[in-house]
């Protein structure tokens, strides 16, 4: 048994639709500007170009019930509705081919941003992890394993604040598709059991605050529903 000068910290996880068992957490990489409404929104060219990817701490990943709170530094909070996928086969160099049968499941989540903090950063040539790697910042509804859901190439994306749809598109927008993406992601990084990936965003990211009520799903897959503290 190995001895630690720290008791060591909870290791992340995410629940499991119907479950008592749990998804444990390693990594949560992050695909932007994977809609071309997106791209566009946020004033960049839509055009089939590499994707990129960007990281959230494993621990950011909490549950999508409840109440959230607003986070510290930021007075522009944005909302990013995402399909996330779950790795459950680890891999280097992955067939675009043979990615969905990495994939242990799926599920609806938030990438949260502090858009102000991005911003200046970006101005400032500085990397942006602080306008997305805070506590809280991966908020997620329990994941459904592969085999339960409906194929992951269609379907309504959305998501609501206070009752008013902010976002809305559709699987079959991505630029870059599912199997894509996780193939690309493994040519930099061996993917292995346990890490998240967010596939990207629709049109319609905007400022959520303080007492704010978000609900957002991917339909036939999960829903969630938070409120900002």
């Amino acid at each position: 048994m190995t001895d630690h000068v720290i008791p060591p910290p909870p290791r992340p996880e995410l629940t499991v639709a119907g479950q008592t068992a749990t998804f444990p957490l390693r990594r949560v990489f992050c695909v932007g500007r994977n809609y071309a409404a997106h791209a566009l929104e946020m004033g960049k060219d839509p055009e089939r170009e590499p994707p990129f990817f960007f990281c959230k701490p494993a621990d950011a990943v909490v549950p999508a019930q409840g109440t959230l709170p607003y986070p510290p530094l930021t007075g522009d909070l944005h909302h990013e509705v995402e399909l996330v996928l779950a790795i459950g086969q680890g891999g280097a160099d992955i067939p675009a081919a043979e990615a969905m049968s990495h994939v242990w499941g799926a599920t609806v989540g938030l990438d949260l941003t502090r858009r102000d903090l991005q911003a200046e950063a970006k101005n400032l040539g500085r990397p942006w992890d602080w306008g997305k790697s805070f506590d809280a910042a991966a908020p997620c509804a329990p994941l459904r394993p592969l085999a339960e859901l409906p194929a992951l190439d269609s379907g309504r994306i959305w998501l609501q604040v206070n009752g008013e749809l902010r976002q809305e598109g559709n699987l079959d927008e991505l630029i870059w598709k599912l199997d894509e993406v996780i193939a690309l992601c493994s040519q930099s990084v061996r993917l292995q059991p346990g890490d998240l990936i967010f596939t990207g965003t629709p049109a319609g990211v905007g400022a959520i605050n303080a007492g704010d009520r978000v609900d957002a799903g991917i339909d036939g897959i999960a829903e969630l529903s938070v409120t900002i503290a």
